[in-house]
């Protein structure tokens, strides 16, 4: 070949070279089109301004890492549950109706009297129970054996949901109660959370159906707008034995949960068992979920037991990202702004939105004795970092924030005043607010209310107490660290 031909044939390479170039940038504009896309998407639908504007800024600037997280993490209504709860004239909607008219009759009305508990009885959109019998349960082995007594002890049906279950020793002691009750003719629902439960494995779940028990996950990626999601978690903790007795608050099963972490040491947490129509309550909240999860709904008994006509009123509050409002949110600041002498709150995971932050210190401005209990020793590195972002407003407020330093405190509590306090699953982040379906039982009494304040007293004894000035004195490297992990709040 001649050098001319050579060089002849040699010309098109430059053209051909360039190929590759126009492809990524065609990649390049399609990226960047579904990002500005998904931008509109998410401040459309963002229930937070600082939520919209941080995924607005990098779904524009790094389309090709931020569109797949924003499908997978982004979205804040949990589509599908949303319209088969709106859904008046379906299946659901109707029997949801009948339950509701049913449990309205047990209504407590000395709850009426209170403009506060009127507000909080139309974001649960369920009244106050009266007849009541309720029992404080702290830590692990109080609770348990409440629990498994409680399962034992049943005779017609089981309801049991939870966040996390460990196939460990724990978890075999639940797995075998609920085989030899489902053996003994009692029927057994069985729900988990998917993402929560990711661990556990088949054969835990396969001995269980085995058995004749319902076995059923939590279809957090459900639906059509859903498929695509890792962001939604059903948090709730509930069983209930025979719609007489039921339990709800911060324990999962495993072994942490009974003998403490073997790297942040005991486990610290609270639960709450309740004895009569408020346990209807829980029954209702748990038969939401099944329906989504089986479209199927149990016919079980409504008629309630009422261990005393003289008991308590107990509102069962469930939140979730299906709800209309902000109820998780709603449901601290309306405590916040109902306490006249104090509000203590405990929360392992204490990352709350402005609303709930101004409210505290509203409050503490306001001579309310505001106490926060907050873990020293942190079981999730992003929330213990992004509570040094604000942290120092609040104690400049007035605000005393508690570390709990004997282990990892996991308990969702608050007190009102020396009348009422609640339990539930509830954390004051982002997650428990806007991504999680929680559950919440609020307690008019002031013989629970003690019992409340006690737990509280001996959890500060147990703690120290944040000076201010504090969170600046951290080194240079904490404070960055606080500020970017509080920017990924409202995104996480």
């Amino acid at each position: 070949m001649s050098r001319k031909e050579g060089a002849a044939g040699a010309l098109p390479l430059p053209a051909e070279r360039s190929r590759p170039w126009r492809r990524w940038l065609l990649v390049m504009g399609i990226a960047h089109l579904v990002g500005l896309a998904s931008s509109l998407d998410a401040m459309m639908s963002s229930r937070t301004s600082q939520g919209a504007v941080a995924w607005i800024v990098s779904l524009n600037t790094v389309p090709y890492v931020a569109v797949p997280a924003y499908w997978v993490f982004g979205r804040t209504k949990f589509q599908g549950y949303v319209s088969a709860r709106r859904d008046e004239d379906s299946a659901l909607g109707q029997s949801l109706a009948d339950k509701l008219a049913e449990l309205r009759s047990h209504g407590a009305s000395a709850a009426h009297s209170d403009k506060h508990l009127v507000g909080v009885e139309q974001l649960a959109k369920l009244p106050f129970l009266g007849g009541n019998h309720v029992e404080l349960l702290i830590d692990g082995e109080a609770t348990f054996e409440s629990l498994f007594a409680g399962i034992e002890s049943a005779e017609r049906y089981l309801l049991v949901q939870f966040y996390i279950v460990r196939a460990d020793a724990v978890g075999l002691a639940l797995q075998n109660r609920l085989i030899q009750k489902a053996r003994e003719g009692v029927e057994v629902y069985f729900l988990y959370d998917e993402i929560g439960s990711y661990a556990l494995p088949g054969s835990y779940l396969q001995g269980l159906e085995e058995a004749g028990v319902r076995v059923h996950r939590f279809h957090s990626t459900r639906g059509p707008g859903n498929r695509f999601q890792l962001n939604f978690r059903n948090h709730r903790k509930i069983v209930v034995a025979d719609g007489a007795r039921a339990w709800v608050g911060g324990f999962n099963v495993g072994n942490e949960y009974l003998q403490g972490h073997p790297l942040i040491g005991p486990w610290r947490d609270t639960h709450l068992m309740v004895e009569g129509p408020a346990a209807l309550a829980l029954q209702l909240v748990f038969l939401e979920d099944w329906h989504w999860a089986t479209e199927e709904l149990p016919e079980l008994p409504w008629l309630p037991v009422v261990p005393s006509h003289h008991g308590v009123p107990v509102l069962i509050l469930p939140t979730g990202p299906a709800d209309r409002f902000e109820t998780a949110s709603l449901m601290i600041q309306q405590a916040i702004h109902a306490a006249h002498e104090r509000i203590w709150i405990s929360s392992p995971y204490f990352v709350p939105d402005e609303g709930v932050l101004s409210m505290l210190k509203l409050a503490a401005l306001s001579g309310v004795d505001v106490r926060v209990l907050i873990p020293e020793r942190p079981d999730n590195p992003l929330t213990y970092f992004a509570a040094y972002a604000f942290l120092d407003s609040l104690l400049e407020a007035g605000v005393e924030v508690y570390r709990y330093e004997e282990g990892f405190l996991h308990g969702k509590a608050f007190l009102v005043d020396d009348i009422g306090a609640a339990v539930g699953t509830v954390n004051l982040d982002n997650r428990s607010f806007r991504l999680n379906f929680e559950v919440t039982a609020m307690v008019m009494d002031s013989a629970f209310a003690a019992a409340v304040e006690t737990m509280f007293e001996n959890d500060f004894a147990r703690s120290r107490l944040m000076q201010a000035g504090e969170v600046e004195e951290q080194p240079l490297w904490h404070r960055v660290a606080a500020r970017g992990a509080y920017l990924l709040a409202p995104v996480l």
